[in-house]
């Protein structure tokens, strides 16, 4: 018998006598023993799963318990996702004649009619194609205090991240919150421990979450980015490595430092977790400046005192410090090898990052997989913005990055890439797609859209049943367009990449391009041209030739802009090198300027403020 065997034998024991007690007549003792015998078993069984001796037993029956509530309800979710993939027309007409009832008797939906529309037809022919423009006054009335305007009151004023254009407000509400967790986050656990079973191990996980600050509406309403807080239940604090007092920490570069500061202390990390993968390379980036500091006050067991925090929280974080050495010494070494690979290093046992790598944040998952990241897998989970739920990718193995549609969370309709200019271009339903085009989203959701155009362009990649199964193509107004050429970001990125390729040593960190008419006079040429900015790695200076290879790349991808640049209607390209760390500041300034939270922040590619781009030049070392 193995020791495991032998541990199990006991309660066995109790539970079989408890049986015996039962049978006899003696029902109160035999309910005791049994009792008894089931909290030996699940104490065994959490003790042969884990792989931290030093967790506490509470802490364990919580992440216990939590995994399992998770893995029924992902269990069935994911039946009900697929059964209704099935027969998507029918789930699409249910979802949008439900949101138009809701909505029916409050004043948008009396001057629509809302409750004399019968079908999907009937909506479509009757309601316009919409911007944010058509929400404007509404949603400001709502800020103001006033009910009953579109929908229930919101619990959230919603910022968007603003990468095409300025910030601006939408409605959060209960619904679209318990669609993102039931259709969202329990399909995507599901899909991960099917997987990636080690993630499945009773180990803590490392969250890179910056609590947000929120201001008020006049009404009250809070007003901020539309994500919630991991400490808002107490149960999932045993999920996470880092500490309830540490998410009281407003700094962000603060929080980030206590973030790796108790992953560190932890050599049995199971997960790193962010919304997006540009938080997770800029978390590693400050580990390699800041290592030092952090193995210090793991050998003394305080926390650092460059640190601003408030007294209270200072004294909560260091009663859980303790002088540790000999994880202080590992450290070290490990940090003075080399950071090629260092996740793995620093805690053998990690089985993923839990990070969003496409779109815009597609470079920052490569660069991690090449360098800090070496050999762990990653998933990127969702196809999700500030308007709710929109994907969700049930393939996590497979590098490329595909979303399947969710039919009861958006009623979805699409623009062919065609028709994106015209006010009021026709739609087609989900059903209507075709494999291979590229569409414009256009959605009607539980929070007071409908039929909103939110500026995404996905191509349809296969479908799952009857339902489409879309990557991420580009933002609309993250597009390069100074006369009519329309380059997106995927096209300009993927010729960044050949260009990279060519200049020996070189490897890219960042870039983000303007249009030469954001610049102005400081642009230095009157021809209407692309500025590039671009921070690598592994160059200090780049030749003409070198820079002129751009150019080269994006007109072999691109017929139009080739001609137009054979036309010389368009100048070349004047590509800037950046300073080494030029895209963290503008990030910092950028987030300042929107009001962006760090865990919603996208850095924008194509720069529309003029400070921006200014903040860059500035940065300009070649």
């Amino acid at each position: 018998m193995t020791l495991l065997g032998f541990r199990f034998a006991l309660p066995l024991c109790v539970v079989v006598l408890a049986v015996a007690l039962a049978v006899s007549g003696q029902n109160e003792v035999a309910l005791l023993l049994l009792f008894v015998g089931c909290v030996a078993f699940t104490w065994i069984h959490l003790r042969s799963k884990v792989r931290d001796r030093s967790r506490s037993w509470s802490g364990l029956l919580c992440q216990y318990v939590f995994v399992k509530v998770l893995h029924w309800l992902g269990r069935r979710q994911r039946r009900k996702l697929e059964e209704d993939t099935i027969h998507v027309k029918r789930v699409q007409e249910e979802v949008l004649l439900r949101r138009l009832a809701k909505s029916a008797k409050t004043l948008y939906g009396k001057q629509h009619d809302f409750s004399s529309v019968k079908d999907v037809a009937n909506f479509r022919a009757r309601h316009p194609v919409t911007t944010y423009e058509h929400y404007r006054e509404f949603i400001g009335r709502i800020a103001a205090g006033e009910e009953n305007v579109i929908t229930e009151k919101p619990k959230v004023l919603a910022m968007t991240s603003g990468t095409s254009g300025s910030s601006t407000m939408l409605l959060s509400t209960k619904d679209t919150n318990e669609e993102f967790f039931l259709q969202g986050v329990t399909v995507c656990f599901n899909a991960m421990w099917q997987a990636f079973p080690a993630s499945e191990r009773l180990q803590r996980t490392t969250k890179f979450f910056y609590t947000p600050t929120f201001r008020q509406s006049e009404a009250g309403i809070p007003i901020g980015p539309n994500s919630s807080t991991p400490v808002s239940s107490c149960h999932m604090l045993h999920l996470y490595t880092t500490p309830a007092a540490a998410f009281e920490v407003p700094s962000e570069k603060d929080a980030l430092y206590l973030h790796l500061l108790f992953a560190l202390k932890d050599p049995n990390v199971g997960t790193l977790e962010s919304n997006f993968a540009s938080t997770v390379f800029y978390a590693f980036t400050s580990l390699q400046e800041r290592w030092q500091e952090l193995v210090d006050d793991i050998e003394r067991g305080t926390v650092s005192r460059t640190l601003a925090l408030e007294l209270n929280v200072r004294t909560r974080i260091n009663a859980l410090m303790k002088p540790d050495r000999a994880r202080a010494a590992q450290l070290q070494a490990h940090f003075q090898d080399s950071f090629q690979g260092i996740a793995k290093r620093l805690w053998p046992k990690l089985n993923l990052v839990l990070a969003v790598d496409s779109g815009s944040n597609q470079i920052y998952g490569e660069m991690l997989r090449e360098s800090y990241c070496q050999g762990i897998p990653f998933y990127s989970p969702f196809y999700a913005a500030t308007e709710g739920l929109i994907g969700v990718n049930l393939w996590p193995q497979d590098p490329s990055r595909h979303y399947l549609l969710c039919p009861r969370s958006m009623f979805c309709e699409f623009v062919p890439e065609s028709s994106m200019e015209e006010d009021q271009p026709a739609t087609l339903l989900m059903e209507e797609v075709q494999k291979g085009h590229s569409y414009e989203l256009v959605i009607t959701n539980a929070a007071g859209l409908f039929r909103y155009r939110i500026g995404d362009v996905v191509k349809v990649v296969t479908f799952h049943n009857q339902c489409p199964v879309v990557e991420f193509q580009y933002r609309r107004g993250q597009m390069l367009n100074v006369r009519g050429e329309k380059v997106s970001e995927a096209l300009f990125l993927g010729a960044l990449k050949k260009a990279v390729a060519q200049w020996p040593g070189a490897h890219l960190v960042d870039y983000s391009c303007a249009e030469s008419g954001v610049l102005g006079d400081s642009t230095g040429g009157s021809d209407p041209h692309y500025q590039v900015f671009i921070e690598l790695k592994g160059v200090r200076n780049l030749t003409e030739e070198q820079r002129y290879k751009l150019d080269i790349c994006l007109q072999q991808d691109s017929a139009v802009y080739k001609s137009f640049r054979i036309k010389g209607s368009i100048g070349p390209m004047r590509v800037q090198l950046v300073a080494e760390g030029a895209f963290k500041e503008l990030r910092s300034l950028m987030m300042t300027i929107s009001n962006t939270s760090a865990d919603t922040f996208k850095m924008h590619r194509v720069l529309r403020r003029k400070e921006y781009a200014d903040f860059l030049l500035g940065k300009t070392v070649s």
